[in-house]
């Protein structure tokens, strides 16, 4: 998906200090949100989360990754202003992924606190919701 296309209001949105909500699904079908500090990729059309290994988000991408990826979403809102992006996700836990993802982390917000169990929810974004 060309991100590119919605414009440099799209693009600042998704660069100004917001937190957003990730949206992963339970077993039964059910929905999982919880607020998270994310990142886009706006050339790449993918948006990162980064998050202990061993946390519920983490573990539900993991489990319903299948072969195309987790169905997810974040959903980030200022006043008026929102954006959804649905998409695919999985896990990444590479040192390199980790690393990027952290830096690209701080750039939106603040170091992140060491954590050794470090891992990236990655999500190729297929669908883009809102007025942002």
């Amino acid at each position: 998906m060309n991100l590119e296309e919605r414009g440099p209001g799209f693009a600042a949105f998704w660069t100004e200090r917001h937190l957003a909500t990730l949206t992963t699904l339970r077993a039964d079908g059910t929905p999982h949100v919880v607020p998270v500090g994310v990142t886009l990729d706006v050339a790449r059309g993918v948006a990162r989360v980064i998050t202990s290994g061993d946390s519920l988000k983490a573990r539900l991408v993991a489990t319903n990754a299948g072969a195309e990826g987790a169905p997810v979403a974040v959903c980030q809102v200022d006043g008026r202003r929102w954006s959804t992006l649905e998409g695919r996700a999985v896990v990444r836990d590479t040192p390199e992924q980790v690393a990027s993802a952290e830096a690209a982390y701080t750039d939106r917000y603040k170091p992140p606190r060491d954590n050794p169990r470090r891992v990236v929810i990655e999500i190729t974004v297929t669908r883009v919701k809102g007025n942002a």
